[in-house]
């Protein structure tokens, strides 16, 4: 090499769209996060007509996930992961 750098090299440099880089969110949450969430509030809030009930879970679950989103957008892939994994300290 003649000390250029990787991006001067012909053909090693690939426009990346954003989009194939992001995590998918919807409204700041991750998507299935989202829509479970939306589905839990919903069958209560409709299901057991308990409205006051359902907008409370639905506000207070996306809020928790819009935080740990922004915090770590793979948290759930990484929590998934960790429940995966059986404890290994034995007593």
């Amino acid at each position: 090499m003649d000390g250029t750098p990787p991006e001067a090299v012909p053909g090693f440099v690939v426009p990346v769209h954003r989009a194939l880089t992001e995590h998918i969110l919807l409204g700041g949450a991750p998507r299935g996060l989202a829509i479970a969430n939306a589905t839990l509030a919903a069958a209560i809030g409709l299901g057991l007509r308990l409205w006051i009930a359902g907008v409370v879970i639905f506000a207070l679950g996306h809020l928790v996930s819009v935080w740990a989103a922004r915090r770590d957008p793979q948290f759930v892939d990484v929590a998934r992961r960790h429940l995966r994994f059986p404890c290994l300290l034995r007593v």
